[in-house]
């Protein structure tokens, strides 16, 4: 198992001092399969059988999540939306909106150069930073 993670790791490592993509042929897979797709998520009750739109996520002509939307039987509860860095194909950036489509939290992310996350920058809807969380990988033997 050691054996595998380090592997694993040195392939990563090399991948990403060569500046070639770390996405997997998994991921690659998948994401070919989200070209232009919209998933629609419906809730029916089960005593008064109404039904709601429940979730929304809406993927770009890559098959990036680039919309997330949660709804509630009222409306809208929350709605994120994603950008990427081209390069990499890492989300570089999330906002957070509230149910009244006013944004209510930005973050910002950084990643080391295997393709772990490494830091993650909130921010509040003025731009102002609030916080800053950083990402420590531990492996255990």
């Amino acid at each position: 198992m050691k054996r595998s993670l380090l592997t694993i790791s040195l392939v990563i490592m090399a991948l990403a001092a060569m500046g070639q993509s770390l996405l997997t042929p998994e991921t690659l897979a998948k994401r070919e399969k989200r070209k232009n797709l919209t998933v629609k998520e419906w809730n029916t009750d089960s005593s008064t059988k109404t039904r709601w739109l429940d979730h929304l996520t809406v993927y770009d002509s890559q098959g990036r999540k680039i919309e997330e939307i949660e709804y509630a039987t009222y409306g809208q509860r929350q709605r994120v939306t994603y950008e990427y860095d081209e390069a990499t194909g890492k989300v570089t950036k999330e906002v957070v909106y509230n149910d009244r489509n006013k944004p209510v939290r930005i973050r910002r992310y950084e990643w080391n150069e295997n393709g772990t996350k490494a830091k993650q920058y909130n921010y509040l809807p003025n731009g102002k930073l609030y916080t800053i969380k950083v990402f420590e990988y531990i492996f255990n033997d």
